[in-house]
């Protein structure tokens, strides 16, 4: 990744946002949105301990002189389409409150992330916010049904993967949960999955093969495998190298070999 994605909490803060007109206008709705304090000034700013910046002024040297000021008195600073100026880029974003999906390129490219949004539009049903907001509700009840984290884990993947009762992107999971939770039962133990890669490429992962990769508890790799295939996996997932001769892990566990022959 050349970028660390974050969602940042400015509900109630200060963010200054420097400039006027089509380029500075759609930064301060976007903190608004966020249910951020748009701060216009930036000595202001800086005084109530404003932690992000937008500049957008159409000259570009007082573009460069304002993220200069800023970042000296430490803050982060978006450059309005000058990704090189930048500490922070915003992504296109699609919203499912409280689900949100952010499309970033790193500065690429904005009209392939409005593109990709829009696309994925279509893919996410309505009600995703509803299915998110309930299932926080039912926190408590998911918990006392499976203590252990790693089989809550698994027992959600399966609720929510392709297929399950709870799939994210069919309509009306949202209305389902007390139906799992009441018939829900314990995964099995340890699920091992063996892969010979392909290649040394992760675009030729099967999508079976990158899907679980996403779910596993822990990775098994030989260590010649590229990282670039290894880190399709969870960041908190355990990894280990291939021959192990300890006992398994808990949960779903994938083996990568290396790739085949020739």
């Amino acid at each position: 990744m050349q970028q660390l994605p974050l969602f940042h909490s400015i509900a109630g803060q200060p963010v200054i946002v420097l400039g006027e007109g089509e380029m500075a206008e759609p930064k301060r709705r976007l903190v608004e949105r966020a249910g951020g304090r748009v701060v216009g000034d930036m000595q202001e700013g800086l005084d109530e301990g404003a932690r992000l910046a937008f500049v957008a002024h159409d000259d570009a040297a007082m573009c460069e002189a304002d993220a200069i000021r800023l970042r000296c008195a430490g803050l982060l600073v978006n450059v309005v389409d000058r990704p090189e100026l930048c500490d922070f880029t915003t992504p296109s974003i699609l919203d499912r409150d409280p689900v949100l999906v952010a499309v970033g390129t790193g500065g690429a490219s904005a009209g392939l992330a409005k593109q990709l949004r829009l696309q994925l539009e279509k893919l996410l049903p309505a009600d995703l916010g509803a299915l998110a907001t309930r299932l926080s509700s039912a926190r408590d009840a998911i918990r006392q049904r499976f203590p252990d984290m790693r089989i809550r884990r698994r027992a959600l993947d399966g609720a929510l993967g392709e297929g399950g009762p709870l799939n994210p992107l069919a309509h009306g999971s949202a209305g389902r949960i007390a139906a799992w939770l009441a018939r829900a039962k314990e995964p099995a133990g340890p699920q091992v999955h063996e892969f010979t890669l392909a290649s040394e490429d992760p675009e030729d992962l099967t999508l079976r093969q990158s899907r679980l990769l996403g779910m596993a508890d822990a990775v098994l790799a030989d260590p010649a495998i590229p990282a670039a295939i290894v880190n399709r996996a969870r960041a908190d997932a355990i990894r280990l190298e291939h021959p192990h001769s300890g006992e398994l892990p808990d949960g779903l566990v994938i083996v990568l070999k290396g790739t085949k022959a020739k």
